[in-house]
């Protein structure tokens, strides 16, 4: 199953709280804000993924 993650930077405030859940997904770029790490673009396997996407306190992350 392919799973598809989007991060919308024009909610997105930094909070970090994805990278927290999920660290093997998630990073902060240069400006503070929320990005996918290169080559997890697809991360349906990790566990916290989908924690992540929840905890994130502006909902910025859709994961489908």
């Amino acid at each position: 199953m392919h799973t598809e993650i989007h991060i919308d930077k024009d909610v997105c405030i930094g909070a970090g709280q994805c990278a927290l859940a999920a660290p093997r997904v998630f990073t902060q770029d240069d400006d503070g804000y929320s990005t996918v790490l290169p080559g997890r673009e697809d991360a349906g396997d990790d566990p916290m993924l989908r924690e992540a996407a929840r905890a994130c306190p502006v909902g910025a992350i859709t994961v489908s």
